[in-house]
């Protein structure tokens, strides 16, 4: 009987831990009895992708926890309840998110 030695990816288990604990930290938006909050917004955040640096400031910032992000891979915004507050615009260090009307 011998033993095999397995090397470990400790960068890929620190990641695994922290999506896992990001998801039990954060509560996400739901449904209440104003329905769908994003339909009361005028103008609407658009990520350019090929200028976001996936720091995460963005999610860091948003008031209303509408922005998925996990280190490494880009952001996404739920529409379905995002306001079109601008916070995470104005933060963003590399400008890669424009404030777009709502509707074009």
């Amino acid at each position: 009987m011998s033993l095999k030695y397995k090397p470990i990816d400790l960068e890929k288990e620190a990641l695994e831990d922290l999506r896992g604990f990001i998801d039990k930290l954060l509560s996400r938006p739901s449904l209440g009895s104003s329905g769908l909050t994003g339909t009361w917004r005028l103008y609407k955040p658009s990520i350019k992708i090929d200028k976001c640096i996936k720091c995460g400031i963005c999610w860091l910032y948003c008031p209303d926890d509408v922005i998925r992000w996990v280190p490494k891979e880009y952001p996404s915004i739920d529409y379905n309840y995002c306001k079109g507050c601008g916070i995470c615009s104005n933060v963003c260090p590399v400008k890669a998110i424009d404030l777009i009307i709502e509707g074009e």
